[in-house]
């Protein structure tokens, strides 16, 4: 597919912007850092200032409660006596089935999570990180493992990146992954070592001029460290540890990493990062990734030099401390340059999660309904899949080839077989919905346009659900012609659909008047879902 949409030079550098403070720029600026903007956070964000909003979109937020055993049936119970609506996470491994079952409720429970965020940046960069520090699912296997490894994300995302980069080191799920756990002084395995070095902190870019002996030394420095699997942590054991002295490159200034025959070998690992994140490089590998996550995935010369390069000072300066470096970035006015807006195609997980957030879908209750509130959220799941972005399974280490593969990046989510896919999810949802055990969730599109100012006013109702849906303009003649098509049903005056919508108000239990308002509703909005400008974000 040809690119969708392909902006000016973005202009502007990290100094705080000073410009309007509108709706666009709040849908443009929840788009970025949550999935979506609905009405609802639009209008409460109106009433704060830009460094108010982005205080409040930059705040952690307090670690939800863990996925729960939704699976149980009259068929089958959990083996190690997990009942119906406990948590598994501190279980027993049990088996391959209960264990299957345990990472599709980790899974359904990671997009509960996406879908019920408050008004914070918090899951969008719980997904940045996931996709930066790349694991499978399919690999770790282990269910527990691959929760304990989410919650060092939830940890870390707003927090220190050196002490994530140790956490994510001793992690037990990427000492699957990875092999770290078979790093041993008498069979050195380069496999986490490299990663660290290519994908986690200084990356491949013409400023990273680390060398395969430098792997080598990494891998040397790492050897030990294994896995507690009652426990659930990792472990260190001396006698694989490799004691010799590590030399590494000039590119880590020469150097050397005494070897520690004891039980604080270990401290080998804090040296290393000190060496690593002495270099320049790292923080400017970071905010690469974050540029091209939050704003843009082209970085000219101009963007490295003023964007790029202060926003990595900014992270030396605050040691590597996250936050500062996002608020920089998301009160620049670069950011809120409107050559950005529209500028990316959306996520497959931005498109599912931005329309159940913009449109406020009611779930069923989880006190009640929760296996068929989890089974829903897995219809959810399933769509991101047959989009090409399964949630907790990225393709390899590197992560989803959309967020770094040039020249593409983004268009990698738009093709012949994913586009009518989106169309599909979509017109789905608006025509019937998804269903589990006559529990069903629906876009409801008259409670939408009821969030409009003026939905009585056909030209005002477009306009206004245009700005909440889409990030770039669309023509007055399209609007227009979508006015008189499908509002108007092809009559000429605007008073037709005026004299519906209020009928409709006035009378709520005149069920012809609200199905045909329902009728007209549906199909505008499913057209407007249709359009390629609802894949700009």
């Amino acid at each position: 597919m040809s690119v969708l949409y392909s902006p000016k030079a973005i202009q502007g550098g990290i100094d705080e912007y000073k410009g309007e403070w509108s709706i666009a720029q709040i849908s443009h600026l929840l788009k970025r850092t949550m999935f979506g903007s609905s009405p609802d956070d639009i209008a409460y964000f109106q009433k704060k200032t830009l460094n108010q909003t982005i205080d409040e979109i930059l705040s952690p937020q307090a670690n939800p409660e863990p996925p729960l055993n939704f699976y149980e049936t009259a068929d089958y119970k959990d083996p190690q006596g997990i009942k119906f609506g406990e948590t598994w996470v501190n279980a027993i491994y049990g088996d391959g089935t209960v264990n299957s079952r345990r990472r599709t409720s980790y899974k359904n429970w990671w997009l509960m999570q996406m879908v019920n965020q408050k008004r914070s940046i918090h899951e969008k960069m719980i997904l940045f990180w996931h996709n930066h520090f790349a694991t499978e699912i399919n690999d770790v296997d282990d269910a527990r493992f691959v929760y304990l490894h989410h919650t060092v994300l939830r940890k870390n995302a707003l927090g220190n990146f050196k002490d994530f980069v140790k956490q994510i080191t001793l992690d037990p799920a990427m000492l699957r992954y990875l092999n770290g756990r078979l790093n041993t002084k008498n069979a050195p395995d380069e496999n986490y070592a490299r990663e660290l070095q290519e994908l986690f902190t200084v990356g491949k870019g013409s400023g990273s001029k680390y060398t395969e002996d430098d792997v080598k030394a990494a891998a040397r420095v790492l050897t030990g460290i294994g896995i507690n699997n009652d426990r659930m942590v990792y472990s260190f054991n001396l006698a694989n540890h490799d004691t010799t002295d590590k030399k590494f490159s000039a590119f880590y200034n020469n150097t050397v990493i005494k070897g520690i025959n004891s039980a604080n070998a270990l401290q080998e690992l804090d040296e290393m990062l000190n060496m690593i994140f002495a270099v320049e490089e790292v923080s400017k590998f970071i905010c690469r990734k974050l540029y091209q996550f939050f704003v843009y995935y082209e970085i000219t010369p101009a963007v490295e030099k003023d964007i790029i390069e202060p926003l990595a000072k900014i992270f030396r300066d605050n040691k590597y401390e996250i936050k500062p470096v996002l608020t920089a970035l998301l009160k620049s006015q670069h950011f809120f340059d409107p050559n950005v807006y529209g500028a990316m195609i959306k996520s497959p997980l931005d498109l599912i999660i931005g329309t159940v957030r913009e449109f406020n879908v009611v779930f069923p209750s989880p006190k009640d309904f929760l296996q068929e509130y989890y089974n829903l959220f897995g219809d959810l799941v399933r769509q991101g899949q047959i989009m090409q972005q399964d949630i907790g399974d990225p393709p390899n280490v590197a992560g989803w080839p959309a967020y770094y593969q040039e020249p593409m990046f983004y268009e990698i989510w738009i093709n012949s077989d994913t586009y009518p896919k989106r169309n599909q999810y979509t017109d789905t949802f608006i025509n019937s919905g998804f269903v589990k055990n006559n529990r069903r969730i629906q876009l409801d599109v008259v409670a939408f346009a009821k969030k409009m100012p003026v939905p009585n006013d056909p030209n005002k109702l477009i306009n206004d659900s245009l700005n909440i849906l889409y990030e770039i303009p669309v023509s007055s003649e399209l609007v227009q012609q979508v006015k008189k098509d499908i509002l108007l049903s092809g009559q000429s005056s605007d008073y037709y659909w005026t004299e519906l919508w209020d009928a409709m108000i006035s009378k709520p239990n005149d069920t012809n008047t609200l199905n045909m308002v329902t009728t007209r509703l549906r199909n505008l909005y499913k057209y407007i879902l249709a359009l390629p400008e609802f894949q700009l974000g």
